[in-house]
């Protein structure tokens, strides 16, 4: 129990019916504070999702529920459309009293779902058919938002995958070397100036038209996936945070850069490091089958791509952040950073190695 605050009273400023029981922690989040919560209604139990709202990290709370609000409305609308259960297959927001998205109690923000039942989400793969399972979440999700109108998405984390600005910003902290870390790692600088040629490769087929700006989730691991209890099939994708507008080759890519990995992220021992083709396939064919036609010929093309993309991009994330002193990621360990970069830059050499398999798998 978190006795920071007084659950009956916020749950009173939702549109929920019944009486108060209980509101303990729940999921493995390290964002939001995120709880459980039990009403009682006429004998019946509800459950209900309350999250307190890290505004420290999400500075605009009103531009970010107002990306949720416009993906959850779209998305339960397409699930009805197509004759499916919307309380299952997609989050729904519960508005407070005086039809908000969030309730501001002067010092927290919080906002209410309905709890998603006989469903669970999980840290780590069982077994590659969660892998696959989730591939078919994040390809639904692509699919029920096909038509959104994504220009309308606040960045709520601006330029977050334009590999370009990251990029420069890499640059950036090489040339003003503020601890005094570039001599000893020009092995590593070197390594990301040799992909330099591969940074607009999907930013600047967004601008020029060539694939679609779509609705992105941005943080597509398996904890963002209900699976169904009983039948282990991806129900619905969660945490709606980091949606804004992209290419679906970014949720593809960043699957792939986590997932397909032989090993942990910071595997310090590299000979444990090795990109999982077979992986790729299977996320690749659950992601197909669900996306269905919604996708273009050009983003099937582009999705390898977007796993490569993505892979050098995290790398060299970590590396510049090493280079300034290790302030963005937290980190545990001495070289953590560099560490974490060392896998990245060893999976994109072995995901450019079998390239041409990658793509013709994608082509179909």
């Amino acid at each position: 129990m978190d006795d920071r605050f007084d659950f009956a009273a916020i749950a009173a400023k939702f549109s929920v019916r019944g009486d108060y029981v209980s509101c303990a922690r729940y999921g493995e989040g390290h964002i939001n504070d995120t709880f459980r919560l039990v009403l009682t209604d006429g004998g019946k139990e509800a459950h209900y999702i309350l999250q307190r709202i890290n505004d420290r990290l999400f500075t605009d709370v009103e531009k970010l529920m107002r990306n949720i609000e416009l993906v959850t409305n779209f998305c339960r609308r397409s699930v009805l459309a197509r004759g499916g259960d919307p309380m299952r297959e997609c989050l729904t927001l519960i508005r407070t009293k005086d039809d908000k998205a969030y309730y501001f109690d002067g010092e927290n923000y919080f906002r209410m779902y309905v709890f998603i039942e006989n469903a669970t989400t999980y840290q780590s793969v069982r077994q590659p058919r969660d892998f696959y399972e989730s591939a078919v979440a994040f390809g639904n999700f692509a699919n029920l938002l096909a038509d959104f109108d994504a220009s309308q998405l606040y960045e709520v984390l601006p330029n977050f995958h334009n590999t370009k600005v990251r990029y420069a910003n890499f640059e950036t902290a090489v040339q003003k070397d503020v601890c005094g870390r570039v001599k000893k790692k020009e092995k590593e600088i070197a390594r990301v100036k040799a992909h330099k040629e591969l940074c607009g490769k999907l930013v600047d087929a967004i601008a020029a038209g060539e694939i679609p700006l779509r609705v992105t989730h941005n943080d597509t691991k398996l904890n963002n996936v209900m699976l169904d209890d009983k039948t282990g099939k991806g129900i619905a994708v969660i945490d709606l945070d980091t949606v804004m507008p992209g290419s679906l080759c970014y949720d593809f890519g960043d699957s792939i850069r986590f997932g397909c990995n032989s090993a942990a992220e910071d595997e310090p021992d590299l000979s444990k490091v090795h990109f999982v083709f077979d992986l790729y396939k299977t996320y690749l064919d659950g992601y197909l089958s669900a996306v269905g036609d919604s996708i273009t010929q050009r983003e099937r093309e582009l999705l390898p791509w977007g796993a490569v993309l993505m892979t050098y991009e995290y790398g060299m994330r970590f590396l510049t952040d090493y280079l300034e002193g290790d302030v963005y990621f937290k980190t545990h360990r001495p070289r953590h950073n560099l560490d974490r970069a060392h896998t990245q830059f060893k999976l994109v050499d072995e995901m450019l190695a079998c390239m041409d398999s990658m793509l013709a798998a994608a082509k179909g």
